[in-house]
């Protein structure tokens, strides 16, 4: 057999050939490439649209559920939702 690189001469079961170091046959597994995308700001506006949403609920709830009560327990509610949504998005962002 011949190196497809070098043309020596070569043993028919080498992996590699002993004078360029080519390989005999293309690697099964291909190694990732270097290329990572750049993480998109589509999950920092949903993340702020998320926290909006949460705050009009809460808002909502405040007015409905108990309008002569001050709402401390929605408000607890939606600093618990909005840390929740934060962390998520933190945590998003520091895997890329």
């Amino acid at each position: 057999m011949k190196c497809r690189n070098c043309g020596t001469e070569i043993a028919a079961k080498a992996i590699v050939c002993f004078r360029c170091g080519t390989a005999t046959t293309d690697p099964i597994y291909k190694a990732p490439s270097a290329n990572r995308t750049r993480p998109s700001s589509a999950s920092l506006v949903f993340s702020i649209l998320a926290m909006l949403v949460i705050g009009a609920f809460a808002v909502y709830l405040t007015r409905i559920y108990a309008p002569g009560t001050s709402g401390t327990f929605s408000w607890i509610v939606v600093a618990f939702a909005v840390v929740i949504v934060t962390l998520r998005g933190f945590a998003r962002r520091m895997r890329r």
